[in-house]
């Protein structure tokens, strides 16, 4: 069971393949007009696991992520070939969680069926709005129908279910996010994950919001949405665990809990991270991205890893920083001593307290408040400085 004392052990799936490229989408995803060689991946994943296990050693798995790209272009068989592999490689005790991102476009009652039969458990849907004239804005391959439909599918075939909305979208005002908010509350069975739409480099928002051919909400409209986003999934039962996160207690997603409480994982497949303790230091891993070049390697050396690096303490210390603080509970100060050599700065600690930015929790944890959730990267840099 992950918890903050034992934050687990993750093993991350990397399925990089889409059928569209999301024009808000920076995630290692890619579009092929032929049919990807599943059977070939599958394979390449194997292969890939295998030299992961040869580095972690024996291990326990506390979850698995099937992530993406799209995982659910993928077949039932190749999603059940992959789990096997985890199995065959470290202890997988049953019941853990094993989730699989899905998008409403991609759904049948068939093939989820078929995920379900080879051990997933929680499914994460896609859906990212519930209007049709945002959906298509967001370059979404599904209408709003499609949407309700997919959820209804997973609530009835899995144990778990989450989906994604993404807010400040243009124009949206504070009474039609709370409105579409109380609708997807209304369909949510206990996870919740409420993004604000930021526009990244390289995407297609990038160069059209730089073209002025749409504007999002300043940081005060921004603000106010997020304030809503917390009220009302709080008043709903579902509060914030983590910055963009709302569960019922108990149904938070375990499998981001350990990257959050700073816990180890392996990352396989294109563009994945991994972050695991090797020979008593943690050791960072980083796959090639395009896919074809990744199999490519697995094929040729075991592995697609490109790069890597020994994280030192101060290092180790700041990302706990970056990851705890996201969550509602915040970080153990002592955990972060025993990363780091040293307490926290106890100057910098009070200036944020006093500007109401960060707060103790008895005397050995310290949170982010509300209104240090909006500015958290510059919190966590005044901390880590």
């Amino acid at each position: 069971m992950v918890s903050e004392r034992d934050p687990g052990f993750g093993v991350y799936i990397h399925w990089p393949f889409c059928a569209a490229k999301c024009p808000y989408c920076d995630f290692n995803s890619h579009v092929r007009h032929q049919p990807v060689d599943q059977e070939r991946f599958a394979r390449a994943f194997e292969t890939e696991l295998a030299t992961m296990r040869a580095r972690t050693g024996p291990r326990e798995v506390t979850s698995i992520f099937l992530g993406g790209g799209t995982p659910s272009l993928m077949e039932p068989q190749t999603v059940g070939a992959v789990l096997e592999a985890v199995a065959g490689n470290w202890t997988v005790p049953e019941g853990i969680e094993i989730t699989l991102e899905a998008n409403p476009s991609s759904v049948e009652a068939e093939r989820f069926r078929g995920y379900r039969a080879a051990g997933v458990n929680r499914v994460s849907l896609g859906v990212q709005a519930l209007n049709d004239p945002d959906l298509r804005f967001l370059g979404r391959l599904h209408n709003v129908a499609e949407a309700l439909h997919a959820i209804g599918l997973a609530r009835e075939i899995f144990p778990r279910l989450s989906f994604d909305l993404i807010y400040a979208r243009p124009g949206q005002t504070p009474d039609d996010w709370a409105s579409e908010l109380e609708q997807a509350i209304g369909h949510a069975a206990d996870h919740l994950s409420l993004y604000q739409l930021t526009i990244e480099e390289g995407t297609r928002f990038h160069a059209l919001h730089a073209a002025g051919k749409f504007e999002i909400p300043d940081a005060d409209h921004a603000a106010e949405l997020y304030a809503i986003t917390q009220d009302v999934t709080a008043g709903r039962g579902l509060p914030a665990y983590e910055i963009s996160n709302h569960a019922r207690p108990g149904a938070e997603s375990r499998h981001n809990l350990t990257y959050w409480r700073y816990g180890e994982y392996v990352g396989v497949g294109p563009g994945a991270h991994g972050r695991f303790i090797e020979d008593g230091r943690r050791v960072v891993t980083m796959t090639e991205k395009m896919p074809e070049s990744w199999a490519n390697l697995v094929e040729a050396k075991g592995h697609g890893i490109t790069g890597g690096e020994l994280l030192t303490r101060s290092e180790e210390a700041d990302e706990f920083l970056l990851m705890g603080l996201r969550l509602a509970e915040g970080i153990d100060l002592a955990r972060y001593e025993a990363l780091s050599g040293r307490p926290l700065p106890g100057p910098r600690v009070s200036v944020l307290q006093e500007e109401g930015l960060v707060a103790p929790v008895g005397n050995s944890r310290l949170r982010a408040t509300a209104s240090g959730m909006i500015v958290l990267d510059a919190v966590v840099a005044d901390l880590a400085r």
